[in-house]
């Protein structure tokens, strides 16, 4: 049977999986166009995406919110996701158990959306979706072929609001994502 939307969420919102469900306000499931060439990935929900449900709410998704209007990328005309569904208390990283529960529901949604490029964002979900040993300091920006998907990752925006020196650097990294959308002739506007 095909998946569906519906299906999905309704599966992703009623999960028990991990221990996270019992401390969730909010299913964080994923936010955008559901036809998006270009996906971002992060790693996991923080407090006010536990609130309102939706992914990069924050004041880390407002730097991103601004990178992109700064390469002209419309928020709307991406999809944005994580890949875990549930907040980690106190914003901990996601412990490699929990992101085995969620990532098959990251998957589905890929599986859905059939972007084809992935931005990750982070150390975490370049970890898990790149390759294991991911060094975010020094690839991140680098573009690798896994199956279908053209994937880069880039510094995650909380990064940047605790360590403003790597601004630049992940400007010149969505400038070259742009860049590479208007190489495949992708259109986002």
């Amino acid at each position: 049977m095909r998946d569906s939307w519906d299906k999905l969420y309704s599966d992703c919102a009623s999960c028990t999986a991990c221990e996270l469900s019992k401390t969730r306000t909010n299913c964080v499931f994923g936010v955008g166009n559901r036809e998006a060439d270009v996906m971002f990935i992060g790693e996991a929900p923080g407090e006010n995406e536990d609130k309102t449900g939706v992914p990069f709410v924050g004041r880390a998704g407002q730097l991103l919110d601004k990178y992109l209007y700064a390469v002209d990328i419309p928020r709307d005309k991406v999809y944005i996701a994580n890949i875990l569904k549930c907040r980690p208390p106190k914003n901990r990283d996601p412990l490699p158990a929990e992101e085995d529960c969620c990532i098959d529901f990251l998957r589905r949604q890929l599986l859905l959306i059939n972007p084809k490029i992935i931005v990750c964002l982070g150390r975490i979900s370049a970890m898990r979706i790149i390759k294991p040993d991911f060094k975010i300091t020094k690839e991140h920006g680098n573009w690798f072929l896994k199956g279908n998907y053209l994937i880069t990752a880039v510094y995650h925006p909380a990064l940047l609001l605790r360590d403003p020196r790597k601004k630049e650097e992940m400007l010149e990294d969505m400038k070259a994502i742009k860049n590479k959308l208007d190489e495949l002739n992708i259109k986002v506007d």
